[in-house]
């Protein structure tokens, strides 16, 4: 079950398939149907190993590129944000509004045209925190983390050194804000989280500023280690 489930990624359609090859009354199957079904599974797991790659590699790309954006929203929903807008500077330059609903433009013009109601949000709709919002609160919900996704994308796109910690604290910042909704608990000012955020990536940025001080000095050490060996070499050859 677990083999099955690891190689579909889906444990419905893994219970599924159990439950009939439990019930199945079964026969024999001739050796061209078998190779037709084993070529297919081979297809099938190269596919899953191929998505399996993609992921990674997105993850990769994405903590490089983007790393509060994906830290917020997502790896996925952070790239098809990228890729709606052209580029991530692209993205910078929107405004919370247009971050909102984008991949709804459809949506939005038809709106328009027959003059009623705009659509609330786009992609941003496949994110966890727009699901997990009760339906009269998905619209505010929806203009928060727009907001928060238009900073993050700043912070990303003209970062000189871009990390993770302002997104993960403006994905708690969204976390506080459902609560706040459903339970009415005042979440803490956003002053005072990003002020820690600041305080938090300047540590970082020194502790890598040393790390790689520290790198450089081993390095020119080791260079000059061998620059003396080889003149000592070429001197005892002389």
């Amino acid at each position: 079950m677990e083999g099955l489930e690891e190689i579909i990624m889906d444990a419905g359609k893994a219970a599924a398939i159990l439950s009939a090859a439990k019930s199945s009354m079964g026969m024999d199957i001739s050796p061209v149907d078998l190779t037709n079904v084993l070529m297919f599974t081979n297809r099938v797991v190269s596919l899953s190993e191929y998505r399996r790659s993609l992921s990674e590699y997105l993850k990769n790309k994405m903590g490089t590129v983007a790393p509060n954006m994906a830290a917020l929203i997502g790896e996925q929903v952070g790239a098809r944000l990228i890729s709606k807008a052209g580029s991530l500077t692209n993205l910078a330059k929107c405004p919370a509004s247009t971050v909102q609903i984008l991949g709804a433009e459809k949506a939005l013009f038809r709106a328009m045209k027959t003059k009623t109601s705009t659509p609330k949000y786009g992609l941003i709709y496949h994110s966890t925190f727009i699901g997990r919002a009760g339906r009269q609160f998905k619209g505010r919900a929806s203009r928060f983390l727009s907001n928060k996704l238009s900073i993050a994308s700043r912070i990303d796109a003209f970062s000189d050194n871009p990390c993770n910690i302002f997104g993960q604290k403006m994905k708690q910042q969204c976390e506080d804000r459902l609560k706040y909704f459903e339970t009415g608990e005042k979440p803490p000012k956003n002053v005072d989280v990003m002020h820690d955020a600041l305080q938090e990536s300047l540590v970082l940025q020194q502790q890598n500023e040393s790390l790689n001080t520290s790198v450089k000095r081993k390095k020119s050490k080791k260079e000059k280690k061998s620059k003396k060996n080889k003149v000592e070499e070429k001197e005892n050859g002389e």
